[in-house]
């Protein structure tokens, strides 16, 4: 990945030629830990006049993030892209998370905003907090604490988020711990936090559905494979990678499922993700899934694909094509909908295509079997895999992909 980098000349006495160093920036060491890419709920019920969306007033979450990379400072970003109302955020911390709603003795710290610890988002912006001197730990749980004095929509939110998040009324996001009035499995409003670190060497980007998403995996226990990838490289001899999950469940990679599709969101969730170097997707069975209804065809997926893939290029990103798991046996995955699940693969294998391939397929399928998961491996709705299918999936890569670097 090339890095524009500066050039000073520095003049010395007794110097015949000026020398030159290079200088870089301290942008580029900025790395994402922790990702939720975010989209919009529904308002309200289809013909139901009243709005049903959940609103904070007057309240705090605290909000529980898992990291990939640790780092010597942290930042967060924070989203109101969906909302149609201002967002005020009255205050906002970070700290290392013990347990339940409790933090580590002397990790708190104050987030501001160019200054100020208080700010707020019109509709569609998002916002970045200002550095804070922190330790944090690899493979850690962080405690992010947002107050809204003002009512909050939680229109801009990720659903899917298999963690137990906290809601308390009043101010408490300098408390070391409290009650919870109520607690969530949502992830509003906070879309990354990222470190500073002096030793990492890029950002994995997991791009893709439910099936990176984690459905299916248990809650509160940070299961799913872009998990155990991001365990499996900082545990291993590898350079430190950060591993970025931008999976939305419910997602396609053509048109609006859950969420804007891949083609859509390609900007915003991984060519905007602070350090990446590489992208890992794997996307299109929810397309394949409603192509009976839209028709749309493999050829049509590839074409997408393609359009991913000269994207990624055209950053200087690699890009590892994955392929899709199995979806049978089920009802409605008719043996058409298999054969373009079968095209879609044989794309993604095919040498030249991707820069790479991790083939998820043939590690969680069942030989005897091919369209079904192993036993182990299902979740029980035979679409999406259990912690053991995750656990196989995230074990089944191979490190050595990401020291690729395209020039």
């Amino acid at each position: 990945m090339l890095r524009r980098v500066a050039f000073v000349v520095l003049i010395c006495a007794g110097c015949t030629r000026p020398t030159v160093s290079s200088l870089v920036p301290e942008s580029s060491r900025w790395f994402a830990t922790w990702t939720a890419s975010p989209y919009a709920g529904p308002a309200r019920p289809p013909r139901d006049s009243v709005d049903r969306t959940p609103t904070f007033v007057a309240q705090t979450l605290r909000l529980i993030v898992h990291t990939s990379i640790g780092g010597d400072r942290a930042r967060i970003r924070v989203s109101n892209e969906y909302g149609d109302r201002p967002l005020a955020i009255g205050a906002a911390h970070v700290a290392v998370r013990d347990t339940g709603t409790s933090i580590m003795t002397g990790t708190d710290r104050v987030l501001t905003f160019g200054g100020q610890k208080r700010i707020t988002l019109r509709p569609g912006a998002v916002a970045v907090s200002d550095p804070v001197a922190l330790e944090v730990p690899r493979l850690a749980d962080l405690a992010v604490s947002l107050y809204f004095a003002d009512s909050a929509r939680m229109v801009t939110r990720h659903p899917a988020a298999y963690q137990t998040n906290y809601v308390k009324r009043g101010d408490v996001t300098g408390e070391r711990g409290f009650m919870p009035d109520t607690t969530i499995v949502v992830w509003p409003f906070l879309v990354g936090v990222d470190v500073h670190s002096a030793v990492a060497t890029g950002v994995i980007v997991t791009f893709g559905n439910s099936i990176t998403d984690g459905v299916g995996s248990t809650r509160d226990l940070n299961r799913r494979w872009p998990n155990v990838l991001a365990q499996r490289l900082l545990t291993g001899a590898e350079p430190p990678k950060g591993v970025a999950n931008q999976g939305i469940s419910g997602n396609r990679v053509l048109s609006t499922g859950a969420g804007p599709s891949a083609l859509a969101r390609f900007d915003r969730d991984v060519l905007m993700t602070p350090g990446v170097t590489h992208i890992v997707l794997l996307e299109a069975i929810n397309d394949i899934g409603g192509s009976a209804r839209d028709g749309t065809t493999a050829e049509d997926l590839i074409q997408g694909y393609r359009q991913l893939i000269d994207r990624a290029h055209d950053r200087g990103l690699v890009i590892i094509g994955a392929t899709l798991t199995p979806a049978g046996p089920r009802a409605p995955f008719t043996p058409e909908l298999e054969a373009k699940r079968v095209a879609v693969n044989a794309f993604i294998r095919a040498p030249g295509n991707f820069d790479a391939v991790i083939d998820f397929d043939a590690v969680t399928r069942d030989p005897a079997r091919p369209t079904q998961f192993l036993p182990a491996y299902d979740s029980g709705d035979h679409l999406h895999p259990s912690d053991a299918g995750y656990k196989a999936m995230g074990e089944a890569i191979d490190l050595a992909l990401f020291r690729a670097r395209r020039p």
